[in-house]
């Protein structure tokens, strides 16, 4: 399952998985959210937390996981993945090379750092642009 995660600031969008996860959990929750963040915001932040709950995520998911990411490739200005699930810790390490965002890796205990760095302003750009 997937849900949003409540009060972040506009531009941020949060979400929790828990138990299994499903394709239809990102074309449900996930795409319209950030779908519709994206028409209104050039660029955006994301959180995603895999807490202890959650079980794994079925093929499907994934690949939706993939398209979404292709799509908005250079949409992202910051990406925080939080988890001790060590699979995805050593998958989020190994390729966070190739996110086109900032990206940072923090555990479950560290929740709330990551959701203050995901709300931090973005600085202004050399033309006074956030």
């Amino acid at each position: 399952m997937i849900e949003q995660i409540p009060g972040l600031p506009a531009g941020a969008l949060g979400f929790r998985a828990s138990g299994q996860v499903t394709a239809t959990d990102y074309s449900q929750v996930l795409v319209p959210d950030i779908e519709a963040a994206f028409a209104i915001n050039r660029k955006l932040r994301l959180l995603y937390h895999v807490g202890p709950e959650f079980t794994g995520f079925d093929p499907g998911a994934v690949w939706e996981d993939v398209q979404l990411g292709f799509r908005h490739f250079s949409g992202w200005d910051r990406a925080a993945l939080v988890t001790d699930v060590q699979w995805l810790r050593v998958t989020a390490a190994a390729m966070g090379f190739a996110v086109p965002a900032e990206f940072k890796l923090f555990h479950n205990a560290q929740l709330d750092e990551a959701m203050a760095w995901i709300s931090e302003p973005r600085p202004a750009d050399e033309d006074g642009n956030k």
